[in-house]
């Protein structure tokens, strides 16, 4: 029963996981543009190394930002495209969510309070949100937000105090001086995003065993994280000239 997990909100990637978590097949384009043309490739080719046909796949998960509008939005709408044409759910996963949840291999994790998360969001801030870890085996380990999401300057989350917090992702390599990486934890695998989706819908299972499966898992949709309003907004309407 294998799944496909692919995500925009950086480069374009795609892997496919088998139902227990375990990664068949990983891509990444390793270029933060150029997502529609990139994207569908890296699926035929995790696909292709996975010895999976894509019938047999039995649920997508996106990943759902926060990023920029438009390489967003392709990772999204192709998973809703996929979805619809091989009959299959669609979740969603935060890339925030997938990068605390990848830190939980990190030693410094058993020993740490809470996980800080920090990606690049330009304009010099970073997209950010803290956990608590919910450590299960394998796809049943799980993370829980505590605060955010949020998009902030470094500096605003470095005078908050960082003390007993595990701080990860790209945006620590931007800013080591307001924001030191207890450990590191690169770009997103979206293996990682299938994890914490496997061990979700166990969750909504587990607290609604007499549900089917798209209705209990309702608390992941595929909505975009943006975070911040868009910079193009249509021009106001012109003003009516007085008789």
């Amino acid at each position: 029963m294998p799944l496909l997990a692919l995500d925009t909100s950086s480069a374009a990637s795609a892997a496919v996981l088998a139902d227990d978590g375990a990664t068949l097949a990983t891509r990444s384009s390793g270029e933060p543009r150029r997502h529609a043309e990139l994207l569908t490739p890296l699926i035929e080719r995790v696909l292709a190394e996975s010895g999976v046909d894509r019938t047999e796949l039995t649920a997508i998960v996106a990943g759902t930002g926060p990023a920029p509008f438009t390489g967003l939005r392709v990772g999204l709408v192709t998973a809703r495209t996929l979805g619809l044409a091989l009959d299959v759910p669609v979740y969603g996963v935060s890339s925030l969510d997938a990068l605390a949840g990848a830190a939980l291999d990190l030693p410094e994790a058993a020993q740490a309070g809470e996980v800080l998360v920090v990606t690049d969001a330009r304009r010099k801030e970073v997209y950010w949100a803290r956990y608590r870890a919910v450590v299960g085996a394998g796809a049943q380990r799980s993370v829980e937000l505590v605060d955010g999401p949020g998009v902030d300057a470094p500096a605003v989350l470095a005078e908050r105090g960082l003390d007993g917090v595990l701080v990860v992702g790209p945006g620590t390599a931007l800013y080591p001086e307001l924001l030191p990486a207890g450990a590191q934890v690169g770009d997103l695998d979206p293996a990682e995003l299938g994890r914490v989706a496997l061990a979700r819908l166990a969750e909504a299972v587990a607290a609604s065993p007499d549900l089917p499966l798209p209705e209990a898992a309702v608390q992941l949709p595929t909505e975009p994280l943006y975070l911040r309003r868009p910079d193009a907004v249509p021009p106001p309407a012109a003003k009516r000239a007085s008789a």
